[in-house]
């Protein structure tokens, strides 16, 4: 079953992951200083309730998590690989713009997350199809 789990960026600059799904008689959450601790907080969460239903005599559902980052925290969790002037590149988005939305100072419109999302993807297919000679 794939469940979303939502990455979100605190006011206090630490990380929440929490899962979006109301087919599941329970939640999942996770939270760390870095996306990558949050990652692994919310992986021990669903190990110990894994366990609970074991100890339960229940079945645990076998569960793909499809990770949504918000604006932000996509930011910050990938500017150590993407600098905003190459996201500006890609996206047509200011750097001044990724800059507020980075810092939390600012939130994107829908428009605008669903212009830096495709334009994200494109690149993503145009390095799958990438090949050296």
């Amino acid at each position: 079953m794939k469940v979303k789990a939502i990455i979100e960026r605190g006011k206090d600059g630490s990380y929440g992951i929490y899962m979006d799904n109301d087919d599941l008689d329970f939640g999942l959450l996770g939270e760390g200083q870095t996306v990558k601790e949050a990652m692994e907080d919310f992986l021990v969460s669903k190990e110990e309730m894994k366990t609970l239903y074991a100890d339960q005599g229940k079945i645990f559902p076998e569960l793909e998590f499809v990770y949504q980052y918000d604006t932000a925290s996509f930011l910050e969790y990938y500017s150590h690989i993407l600098s905003l002037v190459g996201l500006e590149r890609l996206t047509g988005v200011n750097q001044g713009q990724l800059s507020h939305y980075l810092t939390g100072r600012r939130k994107p419109s829908e428009k605008t997350v669903q212009k830096i999302q495709q334009s994200l993807h494109r690149f993503g297919e145009e390095l799958q199809h990438l090949e050296f000679a």
